[in-house]
Formats: structure tokens, C-alpha cells, sequence
């Protein structure tokens, strides 16, 4: 397998698994496209092509050729310079890794997470928030978090991948998407009717299981054991955490538990005051299982071996 075919195909699924389901993703393009079209023939230069066709920013090959064959990959949830040098040292070892693939994005992907975010309010919208006013919630949270990530140093593991001649990739929506996808269908389904019951479906999950041995399994924020559920809603997609406005508005549209991999002070607080249910999942956990869910497509395809690092762990459903 090429580093492109194991990039094309994590798009294509996250694509599959997106909740915002096809006619939102051309949508989402769409706009991508015309919002190209009205720049300057300057401004075009220095645009993003892949944009066009891939609506998830945060999932890139960062460095590397992308026609180089693959069989042996390292991945980690977060892939910086040490976990760069790891590869490194496996290689000279005679463990040689032919890719690394982060989750969390690095480079250029880092530096344009906020621009996945508008996947917030069509996901919203499907709650039963009005569009114009889940977009214009978004809105001012996307600028906050492309503010915060403007001085940050984007190129520093790429550089170092660069230095080291490592090919490098991350992928990070078209992963969680998978997650949220699984996790709402077993909601769906099973209809838990206490916090308890939620708490018992995610338990039974092996990658919540494994997260429970270190500490780090799923927990209640707001709400107890004991209280009502009701309507189920998994936030776990869209770059980072939403907007802490959009709680109310949750709640106004019949969402009684919000389930999601981290929320902060400032969100644990509105679900308090509008009395929204709130579990955390966990972080590390839930975005193992978006990851084992697509490389069980993938190594399906086409199998490679795979070195786990940095809060990975292989979990195989297939």
C-alpha cells in the first residue's frame, strides 16, 4: 500500500462516516469552491487546493512522497519530535518504519484546525438547532480557536520528520468521525434510560475498558447514576469542542445527555445551568476507537504492520 492509498482511503471513510452524511459534505465543499473562486489571483497562490476536495483540514500528508510503499507504520495519538526520534531509533534497530501517522494534526493541519470546525453546526443543526443559529454560535468560537492557534509552532515535528527523511501524516477528523458514527448508533439503539445505562454501554467498550486500567475511563461531569437520560447525543467531531452557547440551545432542542471525549470549566457549567446531562468518555480512548475503526478498513485493504506509540493501542473489530 502507498502513503497515498492509505490517505485517499481515511478521507473517503471519513467521508462515509460523516454525520453530516453526503448532500452536507458536497455542501461543505461547495462553499469551499466558491469561496476560492471569489479570491484574487494572488490570494489563489497561496490557497490550499486539497481544500477542494477534502473537507477535513486537519488530515494531511505532511511530509513525504506519497507514492513510497508502506508496510510497516508507527502511530500515536500525538506524534511530535520525540516520537519522530522513536521511529528513528526502531529503524536503526532493524524495526525499519516506513510511515508515521498521528492523530492529533501537526503542520499545516494544525495550523487550519479551526477551518474544520463548521462541521459543529450541521451536527447541531441535526439536533434540532436552526442552522443560522448554531453557524452563528460557531462562528465566534472558530475565531477564537484560529486566534489561539496562530503563534503556535506548527512545522516542528514536520521539520523534524523532514530532517529525519520519516514520511508523516495525520488524521484526525476523518478518524473521530468514525467514533461519533459507532457511538450514536449504540445509543440509538439501545436507548439507555439512566446515566448508569450510558455509563454500562460505554464500559463495555474495550478501548473505554482499557482506559479504566489506567485511570482514565468515562465519568459523569453533571448528573448522577440515577437520573434520566434522556435524548443522546454524541459531540465528538469538528476539530475541538464547540461552543458553550450552543448547551442551551441543546437543551431547548430536547438533548438530555451530551457524551463527548472533553469538555472545559466553562461547559460544565452550562450544562449545569440548563440541567444537560453530561459524560465524558475520554479523550486518548475515544480517539482510539475512531482510529481502530478505520484501520480496520484500511489493514483490510491492504495490510501493513503497525508499531503502536504514544496512547495508541490496536484494538481489532474485524
Amino acid at each position: 500500500m502507498k502513503i497515498k492509498d492509505i490517505f485517499e482511503t481515511a478521507v473517503a471513510e471519513g467521508k462515509r462516516e460523516d454525520p453530516r452524511g453526503q448532500k452536507g459534505i458536497i455542501g461543505a465543499l461547495n462553499r469551499k469552491k466558491s469561496e476560492y473562486e471569489e479570491l484574487s489571483a494572488e490570494e489563489k497562490k497561496q490557497f490550499d487546493m486539497e481544500k477542494l476536495s477534502n473537507p477535513y483540514s486537519d488530515t494531511r500528508i505532511l511530509y513525504g512522497n506519497p507514492l513510497t510503499e508502506i508496510k510497516r507504520v508507527m502511530i500515536g495519538i500525538d506524534i511530535e519530535v520525540p516520537e519522530l526520534i522513536l521511529a528513528d531509533r526502531l529503524s536503526e534497530k532493524g524495526r525499519k518504519i516506513d510511515l508515521v501517522i498521528s492523530h492529533h494534526p501537526e503542520g499545516k493541519a494544525l495550523a487550519s484546525l479551526y477551518d474544520v470546525m463548521g462541521i459543529h453546526a450541521d451536527v447541531n443543526s441535526i439536533a434540532g438547532i436552526p442552522i443560522n443559529v448554531s453557524e452563528g454560535l460557531m462562528e465566534k468560537r472558530i475565531k477564537e480557536v484560529e486566534r489561539r492557534l496562530q503563534p503556535v509552532n506548527h512545522m516542528r515535528a514536520v521539520d523534524a520528520a523532514r530532517l529525519l527523511k520519516i514520511p508523516f501524516m495525520c488524521i484526525h477528523t476523518a478518524a473521530d468521525n468514525h467514533v461519533v458514527s459507532y457511538l450514536q448508533k449504540i445509543f440509538d439503539r439501545e436507548k439507555p434510560q439512566t446515566l448508569k445505562c450510558v455509563m454500562d454501554i460505554l464500559n463495555k467498550i474495550p478501548e473505554y475498558k482499557e482506559a479504566q486500567k489506567n485511570g482514565a475511563g468515562p465519568k459523569i461531569f453533571v448528573g448522577n447514576p440515577k437520573k434520566r437520560a434522556g435524548r443522546v447525543f454524541v459531540d465528538m467531531t469538528g476539530g475541538t469542542e464547540g461552543s458553550k452557547e450552543i448547551i442551551q440551545k441543546l437543551a431547548d432542542a430536547g438533548i438530555g445527555t451530551l457524551v463527548g471525549m472533553h469538555f472545559s470549566e466553562e461547559h460544565v457549567k452550562e450544562a449545569e445551568k440548563h440541567h444537560v446531562n453530561m459524560l465524558v468518555a475520554g479523550h486518548i480512548s475515544s480517539d482510539n476507537i475512531g482510529l481502530n475503526l478505520l484501520l480496520d478498513k484500511l489493514v483490510a485493504k491492504a495490510g501493513f504492520d503497525i508499531v503502536e506509540c504514544s496512547g495508541f493501542v490496536r484494538i481489532k473489530r474485524k
